[in-house]
């Protein structure tokens, strides 16, 4: 198992991923952060209303999206998220909500670095 919270973006789990193909690395970068925006809005919407179940359910399902791809620290702060829900702690969902804002903030800059780097 890969631990998670090591690298914005871990390259080398996304090459094993997509078998170093570039253009399907950049597919599923961008399929992860439309998805992610989404899920944010989401979870806003779940600290919000208290909802502590869809706010685990959503927190789950995004760590699994950033671990599968690479994004660790995105995925470090999901899993903390995810727990904080579990325990109720409304405020600190809110907190780690932020967190997860910057940390896919800082993802987009690594993803916009890797796409200039990479022959289009």
């Amino acid at each position: 198992m890969r631990v998670l919270g090591d690298a914005v973006l871990d390259l080398a789990q996304l090459k094993d991923i997509t078998m170093d193909d570039e253009e399907l690395m950049r597919e599923v970068l961008g399929v992860l952060l439309d998805d992610t925006g989404s899920q944010l809005l989401r979870l806003d919407a779940a600290i919000q209303a208290g909802d502590m179940p869809a706010c685990r359910r959503l927190a789950h399902y995004s760590k699994g999206a950033c671990a599968n791809v690479g994004a660790g620290r995105a995925a470090a702060v999901c899993q903390r998220l995810e727990q904080y829900a579990i325990n109720g702690e409304i405020a600190a969902c809110s907190q780690s909500l932020a967190a997860l804002r910057g940390e896919l903030d800082a993802l987009r800059q690594e993803v916009a670095a890797f796409e200039g780097e990479s022959p289009a």
